[in-house]
């Protein structure tokens, strides 16, 4: 396993961490709790020692599986967890006050009721899980934030940035007050390159991707035919013609690399990782198949330049998870 530093945190982080959305029953996937703890383990076992989940997975279930598997190893393995927004609006959107979603009194009790599920004294990153530049310089957010680290309880501070918005993010980059941020970044949505990244690298602040897989549709698993499980938020995700243009696109990707469909995920979190900007890919992995497959990925070796040039062509600017 690589590891790569994750900005000015300082903290040396595995090339792949764990995405903990979709783990036992707090998940959409179906997985259970065993199955999840089983996957956890393993992909610690391998090297791992990043684990991405949040307070609304589950109502906490997934923190309380994360913080098992963590307290199970001797080996340091860093948590960033989430900050539901108070107003329950997701994304954050334009025009709300940051005293709405994230007010000083709710980020605290938040953050301590994120430590009682994980089991932990220290959070390593505590992320807010909607945000909006709009805050900047408003509310009392961030006499908390500073608060929690003053206390102990949190190390550092990061957002996770709306679907599909990397640049709303940028002011509060540019303000200093931020460690990490967390943002879609896939062969489809390559946005972030517009300007967050370089943001990012310019501020020395650490980048986490999530979506690397497009939600299974940069696997090459997603056909015409394709069914999803009842529950599963991917039949509204893939809903309609949305199938059959995610197989279209990737088998266009496939020929133009020669490849298979079956090196798709790996070509696709290779393409997330040959940005120098980027310190970790969080995919979901609930099997120890999963885990095993996608760990191999964080070697270290990127793509080559000529790969990477075709698949700049790829770029689909669309956004699934609304309609």
């Amino acid at each position: 396993m690589n590891y790569r530093t994750l900005g000015r945190t300082g903290l040396r982080v595995s090339e792949i961490g764990y995405g903990a959305w979709g783990i036992g029953k707090s998940g959409w996937i179906g997985a259970s709790d065993d199955e999840s703890l089983q996957a956890l383990n393993r992909a610690i076992e391998l090297g791992l020692n990043v684990i991405d989940t949040a307070l609304a997975y589950g109502e906490g279930h997934s923190e309380r599986l994360v913080g098992q598997a963590v307290r199970a190893h001797k080996q340091p393995i860093y948590v960033a967890t989430k900050i539901p927004p108070k107003n329950g609006k997701w994304p954050a959107p334009s025009g709300i006050s940051s005293n709405e979603a994230f007010p000083a009194d709710y980020v605290i009790s938040s953050t301590e009721q994120s430590l009682r599920n994980l089991g932990l004294e220290t959070i390593d990153v505590q992320q807010f899980h909607v945000w909006s530049d709009e805050w900047v310089g408003q509310g009392d957010w961030l006499d908390a934030v500073q608060k929690l680290k003053d206390q102990g309880k949190i190390r550092y501070f990061g957002v996770s940035i709306n679907d599909h918005q990397p640049n709303n993010a940028i002011r509060l980059i540019e303000t200093g007050v931020v460690d990490t941020v967390q943002v879609i970044y896939n062969i489809f949505d390559q946005s972030p390159e517009d300007g967050l990244l370089q943001a990012c690298e310019k501020h020395n602040v650490g980048v986490i991707v999530r979506v690397a897989l497009d939600e299974g549709g940069l696997t090459g698993r997603i056909t015409p035919e394709t069914a999803f499980d009842a529950g599963d938020f991917r039949s509204r995700y893939f809903q309609g013609d949305r199938k059959q243009e995610v197989y279209d696109r990737v088998q266009r990707i496939a020929a133009d690399l020669a490849i298979s469909t079956d090196e798709m995920a790996e070509t696709a979190l290779r393409y997330v990782l040959s940005s120098p900007a980027v310190s970790t890919v969080i995919p979901g992995m609930r099997t120890v198949g999963n885990v095993e497959r996608n760990m191999k990925v964080g070697d270290g070796k990127g793509l080559s330049p000529e790969k990477l040039s075709k698949l700049k062509a790829h770029r689909w600017d669309r956004n699934f998870y609304q309609g």
